[in-house]
């Protein structure tokens, strides 16, 4: 049997190889196995929750929206359990409206401020945490409830870019009047691939909704800042998309243009195991059936 060639700190101890170039040829092969190796443990959350959610009044006169309470817990709490036990170690919050109440009751996590927050939307309020970016992370929304299990998967996805996917989102709007389809972030996914991700893609064409959370590894990262800024460069106080001017664009107008680019996005699912909280009418809703499947089990 042959013998092992032994460790790094051996081959050069042995005098085999100059360390200089044992180092060169070991760079490359380091790097890759970071990439490979973006596993729960290193990954941060970024949470958007800047806005007042107008349509959630009067819980929201005095309270951000993700202090919204489903079943006896907040919108955020749900949030913090399921990025937790998802995966997540590190948490972010880009605030503004009633930031100071979010800073007070979770002072461990990190924030970023977004003043424009009443003339922005959810696209620049992410890129508030900008500087946060420098590692592999997952996006979500703060008005949203979602399982552990997407989370896990998002991370596990071998994709640079993965966005979380409801398969079952017609029977989620099913008893919504007051948040009819044509508001739903529809997607189409094949093969694994999001093809398309628009308000706009018709009803019976949709595979799946976007429900909000997305993951980026570091290349990710850098390509969602790329494409951010050189449309930011274009079009700020201009129409983008959909969008009256670009500061009121949503995440998805930059998701479908990085895709249109040539951008690939992954996907992972879940089938009806979401809900989002965005009227009265929801909150009465998710209170009667919101459980995750790890709850009700």
């Amino acid at each position: 049997m042959a013998k092992s060639a032994g460790t790094v700190k051996e081959i050069v101890a042995a005098g085999a190889f100059p360390p200089g170039l044992i180092f060169r040829r070991l760079c490359p092969m380091i790097a890759r196995s970071q990439k490979d190796t973006e596993q729960p443990g290193t990954m941060r959350a970024i949470i958007i929750g800047a806005g007042r959610g107008q349509r959630l009044m009067p819980t929201t006169e005095n309270a951000p929206k993700c202090f919204a309470e489903i079943r006896g817990k907040r919108i955020l709490d749900w949030t913090v359990e399921a990025l937790k036990a998802g995966g997540v170690d590190d948490i972010c919050f880009v605030g503004g409206y009633r930031m100071d109440s979010v800073e007070r009751e979770y002072p461990h996590f990190t924030f970023r401020h977004n003043p424009e927050w009443e003339r922005n939307n959810i696209l620049v309020s992410l890129m508030y945490a900008e500087d946060l970016m420098d590692r592999p992370f997952i996006t979500t929304y703060s008005d949203i409830l979602f399982t552990r299990t997407i989370v896990s998967d998002l991370i596990a996805s071998p994709a640079d870019i993965a966005l979380g996917l409801d398969t079952d989102w017609r029977e989620h709007y099913r008893p919504r009047s007051q948040h009819p389809p044509h508001d739903a972030e529809k997607a189409i996914a094949r093969n694994g691939v999001v093809e398309r991700v628009y308000r706009t893609i018709p009803y019976d064409d949709a595979t799946s909704e976007f429900i909000g959370v997305a993951k980026f590894s570091r290349r990710g990262g850098e390509l969602l800042r790329e494409h951010y800024h050189a449309r930011r460069r274009e079009f700020w106080d201009k129409p983008y998309r959909e969008a009256a001017l670009f500061q009121k664009a949503y995440l998805i107008h930059l998701f479908q243009d990085m895709i249109e680019q040539g951008v690939p996005f992954g996907h992972a699912d879940t089938h009806g195991h979401y809900r989002e909280i965005d009227t009265q009418q929801d909150m009465d809703l998710a209170q009667k059936g919101w459980a995750p499947p790890e709850v009700r089990a």
